[in-house]
């Protein structure tokens, strides 16, 4: 089976993209998304999206995890957005639907502004770690030195904790910086540090408002500079959440799949 893709990128968080419009990929089967995202053996990517067809909004996205998994992806958004601008589906705004629901984004000058739905309760552990959903899972860990964390153990022994069985979590350790915050996240289904992860950036950036830090916060990843933006309302609800940041194409290709 050959299958024709895009490589995009967002803040180095990369995707195998695929122009599904004519149902043609063979959903929800993890050993061909496994193969796309294998590094060595396939493509290689933190995961696979798929672009299709919707009845009544521009498009659906379908994000997978490596290991065949679905969640929201803020950067894979992005990054979706960014194809479909490129396929001819949309022009400067949008709105369509992914695994959580519908999102409507908005693009300018080469920046891609997705709108995330409102986060309504915040989960204080202690004075530096918290667990906020941003449609996908986050534990949030404030550190000293973000450099100094070894993060596949660390983080693997938060996301595999009986506090978060049995689905387990992301988990993001962020250091408070002048020009705002240093973020590191240890991805659940990549089970591995990705360059960025724009959930989870927009997590810590809910987190730091609450150590003083104002909206717009601007976020420094391994794999580049993001922003996010927020409203707080009276109830403690933050709303008009916004993640924005450059998504770009890498390659394109065709790739033989023999599994």
């Amino acid at each position: 089976m050959q299958i024709k893709f895009h490589k995009y990128q967002g803040t180095g968080n990369d995707f195998v993209m695929i122009d599904d419009r004519d149902g043609s990929f063979p959903m929800d089967d993890s050993k061909v998304i496994g193969f796309l995202c294998d590094r060595k053996m396939g493509v290689g990517a933190d995961g696979v999206i798929l672009i299709q067809n919707h009845p009544t909004l521009d498009f659906r996205m379908i994000y997978y995890n490596p290991d065949g998994s679905k969640s929201l992806c803020g950067n894979g958004s992005r990054c979706a957005i960014a194809f479909a601008e490129a396929l001819g589906i949309i022009k400067d705004k949008t709105t369509f639907e992914t695994t959580d629901g519908e999102h409507d984004a908005f693009i300018e000058k080469d920046i891609y502004h997705f709108h995330l739905h409102d986060v309504k309760t915040i989960e204080d552990i202690n004075d530096s770690e918290v667990f906020i959903n941003t449609g996908s899972p986050h534990h949030v860990q404030f550190v000293n030195d973000i450099e100094a964390v070894d993060i596949l153990p660390e983080g693997s022994s938060i996301r595999y904790s009986e506090k978060y069985a049995p689905a387990g979590t992301n988990v993001n350790f962020v250091e408070q910086v002048k020009s705002g915050i240093k973020v590191r996240t240890y991805e659940r289904g990549v089970e591995n540090e990705t360059l960025s992860c724009g959930t989870g950036v927009t997590a810590c950036a809910i987190a730091a408002s609450l150590k003083n830090y104002h909206s717009p916060v601007s976020v420094e990843t391994r794999g580049g500079q993001l922003t996010v933006s927020f409203e707080k309302s009276d109830t403690d609800t933050f709303e008009n959440i916004y993640l924005a940041g450059p998504a770009k194409k890498v390659f394109e290709g065709v790739v033989e799949v023999t599994l």
